[in-house]
């Protein structure tokens, strides 16, 4: 995982798919202590499978 400006992040799956993911609002202030290697969970988007949205959860990162 990488991190990028404005609240993107650069993620790679398991079977090496590599996608851009938006972070929402409410989780922004958790983008800072996300770092590579965190464990994270992605929701694809059903029309294009290389953005989806980021959902970060504290324990893991």
């Amino acid at each position: 995982m990488e991190t990028l400006p404005n609240g993107l992040l650069r993620v790679e799956l398991a079977n090496g798919h590599r996608l851009l993911g938006h972070v929402k609002r409410r989780q922004a202030p958790l983008v800072e202590r996300v770092r590579a290697g965190a464990v994270v969970t992605v929701s694809l988007s059903p029309g294009d499978l290389s953005h989806g949205f980021v959902i970060l959860n504290e324990e893991k990162i």
